[in-house]
C-alpha cells in the first residue's frame, strides 16, 4: 500500500472528516492499525445517473485514463457566495470554498482523474480561472479551463497487413457481413463532432455540484493555450444595494443633533453617488482603493475603468407601505414614488486589484450618505499627495457579483470563445423537471417567500404601535447621537460623531509593506526581493514580465 501524505493540507473538508470518522471507528472498536486506511476511491458517476436516487450504487473503483481522449474545455458558471469562504481552495479555510465543490464533482463525474482525489490539486489538468473572488462574494460569469475527459477516440495503432483472412491455425474465416462491415467503415471515417459526440458536461456537472452553484455554457471549441486568466480583456461587477439603506427613523425621534447631517439618515444621495463613481473611470492608480497583499511584490496599482455608474434595477423592490409615510422620508421627496428601491454599482475593467470594487464602494457610499464630497474620490486617485490609504471600512461582501467576463483580448482574436448555453443543444436541458431553469427557480422561490413574509411581518410591525403615546414616562425624547453610517450590510453601524476620511489614521505605504516582507524573507529590501524573483522565472523559463507575477483579484 502507498503511504500517505500526514499532512493533509490539500484534502476536501469531506475527505478529512471520513478520515476521522474511521480513525475514531477503528479507536472504540480496537480494530486494525488506525493509520492503515486504504487509498480513497471514486465512483464512477454514469452520464444522466449521478443524481437518481433509485439506481444502484456502482461498485467503487479507479478509472482506466489510458482509455479515455482529453481535451481543454472552458466553462461558464454562476455561483452564490454567501456561505462559502471566496473562490480559490485554502486547507485552513473555516467555510467550503467554490473550487473545492467544483474539485469534488469533477473528481464525482470522471472528468479528471488524478491519482490522490481527496486532495485538491488541480496542477495537472492545465486548469486556469478567470478571476479570485473573495468571501461571501458571487458570480454569475465566472470562467474557468480545465482539461477533461472526452468522447474523442483515441488514435489507433496501425495494424500489421495480413496477406489472407484465416485464423490463428491458418484455416480460412468467414468473411463478415458486407453491410456491417461498411457500417463500421463508415463510422471509422466520419469525424467527430466536438458538440453532438462530446459528453454533456454542464449536465453532468449540475447533477453533482450544490444548487448554488451552477455551470452555464462550456466552448466546444476551446483553443488549446487558452487561458481564463490571462485571455480575459474585461471583468464586469455589480454590487447591489437598497434604497433607503437602512431603516429610517421617525422624524418625531429624530436627535436634533442630527439636523446638521446634509441628508436623513437611512437615505442615500443616488445623483451625487452617480457623480463619485463617475470620477472612477479611465486609467488611474487604485492603490488608495485596494488593500495591499505584502506577497504581490510586483503589482502594479493602475488599473483601466471602462464604465463606473449607478444604476437603477426596475422592478426589484418589495414595496414596503410604512416608507410612504412622510415621517419615514427626507423632507421635498415625492410621496407617490414608491421604495424601497434596488440600485447596484455597476463597473467594467481589464482587472481589479484586491478588495478594489469593496473600497470603491465603500467610498461611494459615504458620498451617497452625505458624509463625504464627491471630491474626496479625486483626492484618494492622487497617490503621490496620499501614498497611505486612510484606514475606512470595507464595504460588505455579500451583495457584491462578478457579472461578466470577455474575451479574448485584443492582441489574440484567435482566442476568441463560442459559448453553448444550457438549453442551446436541448430545450429540456434549461425547462425539463431537473433542467438549470428549474432548478434556480425552485432555489429563488424558497427565498422570495422569505422575503415576502419578513415584509408582510415588517409592515405589521410598523403598523401597530403608536410611538406618540410615550406610555413610559421615562422614555427619551429622541434617540442617542450618533452618526449611523451604511456599509453595503444589512444594517447601519453606530459611528459615533464621524472622522472624515482624510482625518482618519492611515496604514503603511506599498513600498513599507513590501520592504517589509522582504526583511522577513531574508532579502535586504523589496528591490533585492524582486530582482531574485524575476531571475528565478527567467532561469526556469517562465514569462519574465513583472505583470506576470500580479493577479487581479476582487
Amino acid at each position: 500500500m502507498e503511504d500517505r501524505d500526514p499532512t493533509y493540507d490539500r484534502w476536501t473538508k469531506d475527505a478529512l472528516i471520513r478520515r476521522i470518522q474511521y480513525l475514531e471507528a477503528n479507536l472504540r472498536n480496537g480494530g486494525p492499525n488506525p493509520e492503515a486506511v486504504p487509498e480513497p476511491t471514486t465512483v464512477a458517476a454514469a452520464e444522466g445517473d449521478a443524481a437518481s436516487p433509485l439506481k444502484k450504487k456502482k461498485v467503487k473503483g479507479k478509472i482506466d485514463p489510458s482509455k479515455y481522449a482529453t481535451r481543454l474545455v472552458a466553462f461558464k458558471l454562476a455561483y452564490l457566495g454567501k456561505r462559502y469562504g471566496g473562490f480559490e481552495y485554502a486547507a485552513h479555510a473555516n467555510q467550503p470554498t467554490i473550487e473545492e465543490e467544483l474539485w469534488k464533482a469533477f473528481v464525482k463525474t470522471c472528468l479528471i482523474f488524478p491519482e490522490k482525489p481527496d486532495e485538491v490539486n488541480w496542477d495537472s489538468w492545465e486548469y486556469s480561472k478567470c478571476g479570485r473572488t473573495d468571501r461571501g462574494v458571487s458570480a454569475f460569469g465566472q470562467v474557468i479551463a480545465v482539461r477533461v475527459r472526452s468522447n474523442r477516440p483515441l488514435p489507433k495503432e496501425e495494424q500489421p497487413a495480413e496477406a489472407s483472412q484465416g485464423d490463428e491455425n491458418g484455416e480460412a474465416v468467414e468473411p463478415k457481413d458486407e453491410a456491417e462491415e461498411a457500417e463500421k467503415v463508415k463510422k471509422e471515417k466520419r469525424e467527430f463532432n466536438d458538440f453532438t459526440d462530446e459528453i454533456q458536461y454542464c449536465r453532468l456537472l449540475n447533477r453533482i455540484l450544490p444548487r448554488d452553484i451552477r455551470m452555464l455554457a462550456w466552448c466546444p471549441t476551446t483553443p488549446a493555450d487558452f487561458s481564463a486568466r490571462h485571455d480575459c480583456s474585461e471583468r464586469q461587477y455589480r454590487y447591489f444595494f437598497t434604497q433607503p439603506a437602512f431603516a429610517p427613523i421617525p422624524q418625531s425621534i429624530e436627535n436634533p443633533a442630527n439636523a446638521s447631517q446634509k441628508l436623513k439618515s437611512g437615505w442615500l444621495d443616488i445623483e451625487a453617488m452617480r457623480k463619485a463613481a463617475k470620477k472612477f473611470e479611465g486609467l488611474h492608480d487604485f492603490r488608495n482603493f485596494s488593500k495591499i497583499d505584502p506577497s504581490k511584490i510586483n503589482v502594479k496599482f493602475d488599473r483601466r475603468i471602462f464604465e463606473s455608474d449607478i444604476v437603477e434595477v426596475k422592478d426589484a423592490g418589495t414595496a414596503l407601505p410604512f416608507l410612504d409615510r412622510e415621517e419615514f422620508r427626507p423632507a421635498g421627496m415625492d410621496l407617490q414614488e414608491k421604495f424601497p428601491k434596488v440600485y447596484y454599482f455597476h463597473v467594467r475593467g481589464t482587472a481589479f486589484l484586491w478588495h478594489q470594487i469593496r473600497c470603491m464602494v465603500a467610498i461611494i457610499f459615504l458620498v451617497g450618505q452625505g458624509l463625504e464630497d464627491p471630491s474626496i474620490v479625486d483626492k484618494l486617485l492622487d497617490f503621490e499627495a496620499e501614498p497611505r490609504r486612510p484606514n475606512y471600512q470595507l464595504a460588505d461582501d455579500v451583495p457584491l457579483v462578478l457579472w461578466d467576463c470577455k474575451f479574448p483580448r485584443p492582441e489574440k482574436p484567435e482566442n476568441a470563445l463560442d459559448w453553448v448555453y444550457v438549453g442551446e443543444d436541448n430545450p429540456l436541458n434549461q425547462h425539463g423537471s431537473h433542467a438549470l431553469l428549474t432548478n434556480m427557480w425552485e432555489y429563488w422561490r424558497e427565498r422570495k417567500l422569505d422575503e415576502l413574509l419578513a415584509s408582510q411581518l415588517l409592515d405589521v410591525i410598523s403598523s401597530q404601535a403608536d410611538i406618540s403615546l410615550r406610555r413610559d414616562q421615562k422614555a427619551p425624547l429622541h434617540i442617542p447621537f450618533t452618526v449611523r453610517t451604511f456599509e453595503g450590510g444589512n444594517k447601519e453601524r453606530l459611528a459615533g460623531k464621524y472622522q472624515q476620511v482624510l482625518q482618519k489614521p492611515r496604514g503603511a505605504s506599498a513600498a513599507e509593506v513590501f520592504d517589509r516582507e522582504a526583511r522577513r524573507k531574508g532579502y535586504a529590501d523589496a528591490a533585492e526581493w524582486r530582482e531574485a524573483l524575476l531571475k528565478r522565472k527567467q532561469e526556469a523559463g517562465a514569462r519574465t514580465s513583472a505583470g506576470d507575477l500580479e493577479e487581479g483579484t476582487e
